[in-house]
């Protein structure tokens, strides 16, 4: 690990590269989620992101271990959610996922697998930021819909399984995709990237 503590111009690089991939991810998870379970896909697609994006979070903690890393992705993320659209509650939740993830990865100086899992758990419901307001703010979402072109029948797909029970649903499922994603994470960080030297 580097001594210094300042992020450089190739942790920024790196940043980028790792955020790019990370929101590739994401784009992937919400078209397998609208295709396989459209009923459900704004209820689990955070749960399906953090389900195959643990390798990403994994080796950029690994290639930069520094604060600010994590932070940045996550406030890229949230930023793209907030000018495509979303509620100011997109941003807000990245932003504060990504700085508190980023905190508990520090205090394990990026090194501890469990800390870091914890780590990558927390950043995981930052994406609870765009689907939050279907439970919380659905008047709010259904003006937001209906100034973005929506139709009725539209909108009532869309809230056609919201209620307290797949809230919960969302927020577990969250908690068992991140821990098994982060582990495949950390598992192919060790098997590939660190054995090529990479990391």
């Amino acid at each position: 690990m580097n001594q210094n503590n300042k992020l450089t111009i190739p942790d920024l690089i790196s940043i980028g590269v790792f955020t790019a991939l990370y929101f590739v991810l994401v784009a992937i998870a919400t078209f397998v989620t609208g295709v396989i379970i459209p009923g459900l896909s704004y209820v689990l697609l955070p749960a399906v992101a953090a389900l195959i994006s643990g390798s990403v979070y994994m080796l950029l903690s690994a290639k930069v271990q520094k604060f600010g890393a994590i932070t940045i992705m996550g406030m890229v993320m949230g930023l793209f959610f907030f000018v495509s659209g979303h509620f100011i509650l997109s941003f807000a939740a990245n932003i504060v996922c990504g700085i508190v993830a980023d905190i508990i990865a520090l205090s394990c100086k990026y090194k501890k697998k469990v800390i870091l899992l914890v780590s990558y758990t927390v950043f995981s419901y930052g994406l609870t930021g765009p689907v939050l307001p279907l439970w919380f703010m659905k008047d709010k979402y259904v003006a937001n819909l209906v100034e973005r072109g929506k139709d009725m029948a539209y909108i009532d797909r869309v809230f056609s399984h919201i209620n307290m029970g797949t809230f919960w649903l969302c927020i577990v499922a969250i908690l068992v995709a991140a821990v098994i994603g982060g582990l495949f994470g950390q598992k192919m960080v060790k098997k590939h990237f660190a054995k090529a030297g990479i990391v």
